[in-house]
């Protein structure tokens, strides 16, 4: 009985190794924020790309789509203008959007071990009463309009991530402070992976930061900044122009007596040259007869 034990544990242990060398991966998890560019590694055991290829799929009810078979990019997407490979066969993905968070696998062999990468996008859009919605780090619009800014982690199984590992989106200020203790902001996070914030803007406000930040524990993993900015209303242009219509006034008004006291003086040496002129002709005829 000892023997046969013995044979099964083994069978067991090799086994368990076979599926082991088939299904094991080396996990990443990655996180940034949407614009900025990121190189995802491939568990290259070949030391060639030839026989590379990455797999993502956005969300877990996703179809897997091939952006590299053999070394070679398909350009079936719209976002493989952004794609590359580098030397070691890691993918390379420029200036990142919302659609790029999901799962990316790398495999060079079909039994060999293969990297599965987890990327995570955090990304800001804006909406206000006096423009439309934005996705860009920083929108035109005008003070004293309602804005609110959702910030959003886009990844392959959000919900999952944040809650397994303790992750928190929060918004904070130019100094790092939590806005939520800020009675100036409104935050409002039903979701895990979402988290927005409204407010009033004020003038003083023009060119402030605000920042949301994915935290783990203390740390910061990504965050996006975005940068409030004011547009020229047609009141503020309208201002500019009256005021500058008040200076030419100003100016005439002032100017105006020295333009007249100028007249009155040229007006007077012009009337005693002729005076002189005159008289001098009136000498001379004396003179003749």
């Amino acid at each position: 009985m000892t023997e046969k034990s013995d044979i099964c544990l083994l069978g067991l242990i090799i086994l368990s190794s076979l599926f082991t060398g088939v299904s094991g991966a080396e996990v990443t998890h990655v996180f940034i924020s949407s614009g900025e560019s990121v190189s995802l590694s491939c568990n290259d055991a070949l030391h060639q790309c030839s026989s590379t290829t990455w797999i993502y799929s956005k969300y877990t009810t996703s179809p897997e789509v091939e952006v590299f078979t053999g070394g070679i990019k398909k350009n079936n997407t719209e976002r493989s203008e952004r794609l590359s490979l580098t030397s070691d066969c890691s993918l390379n993905i420029y200036k990142t959007t919302q659609h790029d968070g999901g799962r990316y696998i790398c495999r060079q062999s079909v039994n060999g071990p293969y990297s599965d990468v987890y990327l995570q996008v955090l990304h800001v859009t804006s909406s206000s009463s006096s423009s439309s919605s934005s996705s860009s780090s920083q929108t035109e619009i005008r003070a004293t309009t309602s804005v609110t800014l959702s910030c959003r982690l886009f990844s392959y199984n959000c919900d999952y991530v944040v809650s397994d590992d303790r992750l928190q989106l929060v918004w904070m200020n130019q100094a790092d402070v939590d806005l939520k203790t800020d009675s100036r902001y409104q935050i409002r996070s039903d979701k895990l992976c979402l988290i927005s914030l409204t407010t009033t803007l004020v003038n003083e406000d023009d060119n402030t930061e605000l920042r949301c930040v994915l935290k783990h524990k203390n740390d910061i993993e990504t965050s996006v900044t975005y940068t409030v900015r004011f547009t020229a209303s047609v009141t503020s242009t309208t201002s500019i122009i009256t005021r500058v219509i008040l200076v030419i006034v100003e100016v005439s008004v002032f100017a105006a007596p020295t333009v007249i006291l100028l007249q009155i003086i040229c007006a007077g040496r012009a009337h005693n040259r002729r005076r002189s002129q005159t008289a001098y002709q009136e000498e001379i005829a004396t003179h003749v007869v």
